[in-house]
């Protein structure tokens, strides 16, 4: 008998006419939002999916020049919510690809809700993912935004599987699941009332591994994260904790330096990198073919704290 075909063999064969049918309904997707609701912002934390996002929304909305760059300015401000614990890397990146592409960036900083006293935290090294919903929905209100564009798929997560592409939040931001509208035909129901919000999802049927195509095959820039390097890691509980001054040794443990790269990114106190040399996309999508967790499963510590940790979140208005 012939020897199974390894996955790097299979990389070559991979029928890739998918990515063109997924990215035809995101930009659709992103068009009906802009064209439905008044003053729309699309959320960019500089991961992996909100920068696929972004170049769809370039697609959607720019013209292409002959030299391959994409001109003019999107019809919306990017949103990200700055907990203060994000990597370096990645606001160094964010706020790069942003100057490169002259667009304008609305940041809710954590740090000044802490100041107006909207978010308490019980210690200085408390983990702020969770408290990102209280800087969101206060840059909502501010900038009295009706509908946020973001990167959220359904395969990271249990909850996220339940979510429509289209999802209401009330005047207090939360999502209700019993009381989602029905999407039939692809006819979405955009409609408001005073108050209320809307976020909508583009590239909700798209997977991991659809994502890591679509980066490689449109050469989508990312943080240096996401690609092996070496970094000073902690094994706990099962997970790999990246040493940070946020995320500091225990009694107990030990520092070791490992090859990494993260999966997803995320506030410090609570995303892991995971072992890998993988350099490249192509690399990447090689990996992601045999995993058989989530990266939001395999790499999340706010995640596993149970099993319906993210639908509490979201109900409260979290992404």
């Amino acid at each position: 008998m012939n020897a199974p075909l390894t996955v790097e063999q299979l990389l070559p064969e991979l029928d890739h006419t998918h990515l063109d049918w997924l990215e035809e309904e995101a930009i659709f997707i992103l068009r009906e939002t802009v064209a439905a609701f008044e003053r729309p912002a699309l959320l960019f934390s500089g991961g992996k999916d909100s920068c696929v996002v972004l170049r769809l929304a370039e697609k959607a909305f720019k013209s292409k020049s002959g030299e391959g760059q994409y001109k003019g300015r999107l019809p919306f401000p990017l949103l990200h919510v700055d907990t203060g614990h994000n990597f370096p890397e990645v606001i160094e990146f964010r706020d790069r690809r942003v100057a490169e592409m002259g667009e304008r960036l609305v940041v809710g900083h954590l740090e000044d809700s802490i100041q107006r006293g909207t978010i308490r935290l019980s210690h200085p090294l408390e983990s702020r993912n969770n408290h990102q919903t209280v800087a969101l929905l206060e840059a909502i209100e501010e900038h009295r935004f009706d509908v946020l564009m973001g990167g959220a798929r359904r395969d990271e997560e249990k909850a996220r599987a339940k979510e429509r592409i289209f999802s209401h939040r009330d005047s207090f931001g939360q999502w209700q699941p019993k009381e989602q509208r029905p999407e039939l035909w692809t006819l979405f129901n955009t409609r408001i009332k005073p108050g209320e919000h809307m976020r909508a999802f583009p590239i909700s049927n798209w997977t991991e591994l659809d994502v890591w195509l679509y980066i490689a095959r449109e050469n989508i820039p990312l943080p240096s994260l996401y690609f092996a390097h070496n970094r000073k890691v902690i094994r706990r509980k099962g997970l790999l904790v990246p040493l940070t001054e946020v995320t500091p040794l225990e009694a107990g443990e030990s520092v070791e330096t490992a090859e990494v790269r993260f999966r997803t990114v995320g506030d410090m106190t609570c995303t892991c990198p995971v072992e890998s040399p993988a350099l490249t996309a192509t690399d990447i999508v090689a990996e992601t073919l045999k995993v058989t967790i989530s990266e939001r499963g395999a790499t999340r510590m706010d995640d596993r704290t149970s099993d319906a940790s993210m639908e509490r979140r979201k109900k409260e208005g979290y992404f």
